[in-house]
């Protein structure tokens, strides 16, 4: 491996021009962004244009793209359907992987790569770039050192108002596998068991809603065909996990309420003190001196008066740590045994909805 990471990019839609093309190339002295395929065409030639390095390749079939043994990574930044099989081709030709979340459409698939990437013995990370925010950061120390107790209670949610993204193939179900519980839910979802550390579910209970009709005046994106979104607005999960512990979850796209609340957002509530991240603003409430307090951390980085120093947004953060595994071999934050958790977890949710039973893991 040369000094230079030379990575490849397998969908050039959205999420890559919008989160991991712009991050990478935050890094020019470590990566080289080397080729880039799509279906369609124009949009790879056009990421090539804006971020490939002298020479950087374009393909149409991803298949062709791993042909190529210089490449070191690939990131997988295709509709969900296609997230397992580039990503097990990936790997079995000798490529580490960032693949985007979910992990997969489903839990099978998501198991199959976990299989791939222990048998490979290549890296596979998944793109939950929550985990890489200071709040999570600082929200994980505090529960690391106990300062939490026993956590046995947590609220995980993601929840717009109005906000169904209607381009692309959000609404399709084949490519996707589902609405606002996989799209955003999972970001919730994985943030609080990383920061539980508690990855053994025991039993789910879920629900999903199909209720509000096109919301064409007030949907931020403007109206769709409701031909062509079968997909639920909002899903709910109950989660008991094997030591006792409760977790909900509140995923929707769309849904009457006056108090939206961001995807990454969850409350801990534990033996000595609960925490929250919410709207991406922390607060820790416990008892001190016989009186309940309530602190909100400043997490700014600097502070001198007319400088507000260095801080990097989490897609930056999540990139530079990506690399940083490659290079020294540890271990990347987000291990695919615990995404492919969320997964099966999410999947329990849709499960229990659609039988009216509870999911027994």
């Amino acid at each position: 491996m040369s000094d230079k990471l030379r990575i490849g990019i397998i969908g050039c839609g959205g999420i890559a021009t919008g989160k991991h093309l712009p991050s990478l190339a935050a890094f020019k002295k470590d990566v080289e962004l080397a080729a880039f395929c799509d279906i369609i065409e124009e949009r790879a030639l056009k990421a090539r244009d804006e971020y490939g390095n002298a020479g950087a390749k374009v393909y149409k079939d991803y298949k062709k793209l791993l042909e190529d043994k210089s490449l070191d990574v690939v990131h997988v930044l295709t509709p969900n359907r296609s997230h397992a099989d580039i990503t097990i081709d990936s790997l079995e030709t000798g490529k580490h992987v960032m693949c985007e979340k979910p992990m997969a459409k489903n839990a099978v698939d998501a198991r199959r790569m976990v299989e791939a990437a222990k048998k490979s013995g290549k890296k596979l990370t998944v793109g939950y770039q929550h985990r890489h925010k200071p709040e999570a950061g600082y929200l994980k120390s505090i529960v690391e050192r106990g300062d939490l107790g026993e956590i046995y209670y947590a609220k995980s949610w993601a929840i717009r108002r109005r906000g169904t993204p209607n381009w692309g193939v959000f609404l399709n179900e084949y490519e996707q596998g589902g609405g606002p519980l996989i799209d955003i839910g999972t970001h919730s979802l994985d943030l609080t068991l990383f920061l539980m550390n508690n990855y053994k579910p025991k039993m789910v209970v879920g629900t999903k809603y199909k209720k509000l009709l096109n919301p064409d005046c007030a949907n931020p994106w403007g109206p769709w065909d409701e031909k062509q979104h079968t997909l639920e607005d909002a899903a709910f999960g109950f989660i008991v996990m094997e030591n006792g512990a409760t977790v909900t979850l509140e995923a929707t796209w769309c849904i009457n309420t006056s108090e939206p609340i961001q995807e990454g957002s969850c409350a801990l509530h534990g033996t000595k003190a609960g925490a929250q991240c919410k709207n991406n603003q922390v607060s820790i409430n416990k008892d001190e001196f016989g009186r309940l307090v309530n602190i909100q951390p400043d997490l700014k980085v600097g502070g001198v008066a007319f400088y507000d120093g260095n801080s990097e947004s989490a897609p930056i953060t999540e990139a530079r740590r990506w690399i940083e595994a490659i290079k020294n071999n540890t271990d990347p934050l987000v291990l695919p045994e615990q995404a492919c958790v969320v997964s099966e977890i999410l999947e329990a949710i849709y499960t229990s909805s659609a039988s009216g039973q509870p999911v027994m893991f």
